[in-house]
């Protein structure tokens, strides 16, 4: 049995070193030390922790390219993070992926996705992998409800409804996508509905509640490695920072972010801790020094680390039908 008081301090853990990292990068980007792009995940932090803490290292992960919070969660060292968004030969996959493409076999990450609904297809094909293999392993695939407007996810949960395959889907939903209104791009906004008109048992959690999103992760887990069957679950949550750097971010009032901001799913959490009891102040404390500590550490190996070799740039190319 879990130690409830020990479960929830290591949630606020998470969401810590989430937003910590997050707002790092959201400053050495403008400092032009980090390049590219940079989707930034403050204000969905319960998501990634709720949902991903309910599964086994065995499970396969497929991301977005919002999916630094679903990396760090999964395991991969602040350091190995931090020098891939420098492009580093010392990041996860030296270098090569930056912001949006990280990718870790050992831990069973499958990466982010930059193309807007990629993974689906993806998780239901290693979601057929898993099943044919009886590792009792599930494929677990975060995408935005943007990605709901595409072929991909109709085609995806169609066949993992067809063929029965232990796929749990999680809706990222926070309103947007990259900068529509839900409500002015899609005719059906319950999207609950559009899982169950494929008869994949669904439910929607409050994203912005860690251990909500926890307790229904735990819930559709269980059913999908007992069944072996999709189950997609929705998590409503909401972006603090516009789509990405790049992002004028002029679609939605700022009266309207102040306001989602009050439901700061760290902030609610750790004043619900302290108000039980479960934690004090200096317990709140200790974890942010701690987590800084160690972010600080990582961006000091990541400024310092060597770029890839000119004489590696080659390698794992494809030309001319070759391997270089």
């Amino acid at each position: 049995m879990s130690n409830p008081a020990k479960q929830s301090l290591g949630f606020l853990k998470d969401m810590i070193k989430i937003r910590q990292f997050e707002e790092a990068c959201a400053e050495l980007y403008s400092a032009g030390l980090i390049r590219g792009f940079l989707h930034l995940y403050i204000g969905e932090e319960a998501v990634a922790v709720g949902a991903l803490r309910a599964l086994l290292p065995r499970d396969v992960v497929f991301a977005t390219y919002r999916e630094h919070a679903h990396a760090l969660i999964r395991g991969l060292p602040p350091k190995d993070l931090m020098a891939e968004m420098f492009g580093k030969v010392t990041g996860s996959c030296r270098g090569r992926g930056g912001s949006m493409h990280i990718f870790d076999k050992s831990r069973n990450f499958a990466g982010g996705n930059a193309i807007v609904a990629g993974a689906l297809p993806m998780a239901v094909g290693m979601a057929i992998a898993l099943k044919y293999q009886e590792s009792g392993g599930i494929s677990a695939c975060f995408f935005g409800e943007g990605a709901m407007a595409e072929g991909e996810f109709h085609e995806a949960m169609n066949l993992a409804a067809i063929w029965n395959l232990p796929v749990l889907f999680v809706c990222e939903n926070n309103r947007y996508a990259m900068g529509t209104a839900l409500s002015r791009w899609e005719a059906q906004t319950d999207l609950v509905k559009h899982a169950e008109s494929y008869g994949v048992v669904s439910r929607s959690a409050d994203g912005m509640d860690v251990m909500e999103v926890h307790h229904a992760a735990k819930e559709a887990v269980c059913y999908v490695r007992e069944t072996k069957k999709p189950f997609f679950l929705e998590c409503q949550t909401y972006r603090f920072r516009a789509h990405s750097m790049f992002d004028a971010e002029k679609y939605r009032e700022k009266a309207e972010v102040e306001n989602w901001k009050k439901r700061d799913p760290i902030t609610t959490f750790q004043e619900q801790l302290l108000q039980a009891g479960v934690i004090v102040q200096h317990d709140v404390e200790a974890i942010t020094q701690s987590t800084r500590n160690d972010l600080d550490e990582a961006i000091a190996l990541a400024k310092n680390d060597p770029l890839e070799s000119r004489d590696d740039l080659c390698r794992h190319v494809y030309k001319e039908g070759s391997e270089a």
